[in-house]
């Protein structure tokens, strides 16, 4: 068996474990949330009607399992089954952890769906969860003496621009690359949300249309020009080739 051999078994084996663990986690977790707000009603003595919460759920709980369907299968691609599990049992998807595997990728130019992205994704979800977990407590050590300046009227509108001043930076590293395969999207969304405000509030939905018009919209492109992101006449497999077989005579 080959060096190359030896690094997917040891891949293989690597995935086999981190999908027994992620598994068994995902359902304590599961457990646990879906148990606690049942054990502390029991304990209390204040258990809600199982048939208004049933109500509850059905006018909400359609909309979000299908949000749910859709970003399991956009994000675990990106992040892996280590990454995928990390990020859905820690939650903060969109705000904290996608962007921060991104970025990493970004930095180590790791490709998705390779060995390398795997650890990557999975290293920087982690470091992401426990940064957070760090920030949480201090933020309800010192809730109290800041307490003044974060209700301070000149800090609201900065709060609530956070998640679009993030995504707003990290959609456009990945805009440049491509600007007319960004801009259709970016237009007809852009639109749809200005002519029909209460979309606004289904923007996990709207994944589905959007990132099918990308799709097509590149897959038109590589047939015409045989690549994405290059301009006409770059060869990338070439290339890369080119670099495998330089990597295997050093």
């Amino acid at each position: 068996m080959d060096r190359q051999d030896q690094k997917q078994q040891y891949f293989n084996d690597y995935n086999n474990r981190t999908h027994v663990i992620g598994r068994i986690v995902s359902a304590v977790t599961l457990v646990l949330l879906v148990g606690a707000p049942f054990v502390i009603g029991t304990y209390l003595g204040a258990m809600p009607d199982m048939h208004a919460v049933l109500k509850g759920f059905l006018a909400v709980g359609i909309v979000w399992t299908v949000s749910s369907v859709v970003e399991f299968l956009v994000y675990t691609p990106m992040l892996g089954a280590g990454g995928g599990y990390l990020a859905f049992i820690t939650g903060n998807l969109i705000n904290m952890k996608i962007p921060c595997a991104m970025n990493a990728r970004e930095i180590a130019g790791t490709r998705a769906g390779t060995p390398e992205n795997e650890i990557i994704s999975t290293l920087s979800i982690a470091t992401s969860s426990l940064v957070t977990i760090v920030v949480l407590a201090l933020g309800v050590l010192l809730l109290v003496p800041l307490q003044p300046v974060l209700q301070s009227p000149a800090l609201q509108p900065a709060f609530e621009n956070v998640v679009p001043a993030l995504f707003g930076a990290m959609a456009y590293m990945y805009y440049r690359k491509n600007l007319k395969l960004a801009l259709a999207p970016l237009l007809l969304m852009s639109a749809l949300f200005i002519l029909v405000p209460s979309l606004i509030s289904s923007t996990s939905m709207m994944i589905i249309p959007s990132g099918a018009l990308t799709i097509v919209l590149a897959y038109l492109i590589w047939k015409k020009r045989g690549t994405i992101l290059d301009p006409p006449g770059t060869d990338l497999s070439g290339a890369e080739d080119k670099e495998d077989t330089e990597g295997t005579a050093k």
